[in-house]
């Protein structure tokens, strides 16, 4: 017998794909992709809301892979070599495994803008890689950004292509590293890298170790928090992580 979490999961697959085809239907082409790419997002953030017990019950386990991750417990997280914004020393780390053809992803930018601007000196984010396999775009932008970040502008580039997320293309992320000053013959080599993909790869790995099943997740001082949530969510994680001193 199915459980709960697999009923309520299938039937929003079923609901989600009717209203697919009823935008396909409606929509012109040039607006389907981001409408599916928004769609396939959100059927992940929904799973994701079923799996933790997010519409009643008790969470099942993944049937592969580690669960998901517990929000009550504190996680570990490696952002040794991870780009930082925000105070280096700053006593909060939000640390934001992101895809850069994700909307949510893009959608959430304002809330942790709006953290480091409330918290001065006290929040930090860093940003870890996580291309979700059903956006094709999306290694390309990541080893731009990678590029990027061996030459001090991770987060200018970061900004270029959220900015400029309908235009996700090796072209343009070259046209962004000539606008930004970097050394465009370093840039090319560093994108082709092979140590590039290996870093891609290793957060990747790191957030499967994890149970991250989605983007964007969230950990702030190690608290697990699930997709583009509103700021009064994160602001109490960041609140309760200051408390603690």
């Amino acid at each position: 017998m199915a459980s709960g979490g697999t009923s309520m999961s299938a039937a929003v697959v079923v609901a989600i794909a009717f209203l697919v085809g009823s935008w396909i239907i409606k929509s012109g082409l040039d607006q389907q992709s981001e409408q599916l790419t928004a769609v396939a997002s959100a059927l992940g953030e929904l799973d994701d809301a079923v799996r933790q017990g997010g519409m009643g019950g008790r969470p099942p386990q993944r049937a592969e892979g580690p669960p998901m991750p517990d929000p009550n417990k504190v996680h570990t997280v490696d952002v040794k070599d991870a780009p930082i914004r925000g105070d280096q020393n700053a006593q909060v780390t939000i640390v934001a495994f992101s895809d850069f053809q994700c909307p949510f992803c893009n959608r959430v930018n304002p809330t942790l803008a709006k953290l480091l601007e409330t918290y001065p000196g006290k929040v930090r984010v860093a940003f870890k890689h996580m291309p979700l396999r059903i956006h094709p775009d999306a290694p390309a932008a990541h080893a731009a950004a990678e590029a990027a970040h061996r030459q001090g502008k991770f987060w200018e580039m970061y900004d270029l292509i959220f900015a400029n997320q309908r235009e996700l293309s090796p072209a343009k992320f070259r046209e962004y590293a000539q606008q930004l000053g970097l050394d465009l013959a370093k840039f090319d080599k560093d994108v082709a890298d092979a140590a590039v993909k290996q870093k891609i790869d290793a957060d990747m790995k790191e957030a499967d170790k994890l149970g991250v099943a989605g983007t964007p997740a969230f950990f702030i001082n190690g608290k697990y928090l699930s997709g583009a949530q509103p700021y009064e969510n994160f602001q109490k994680l960041v609140d309760e992580a200051l408390a603690k001193g």
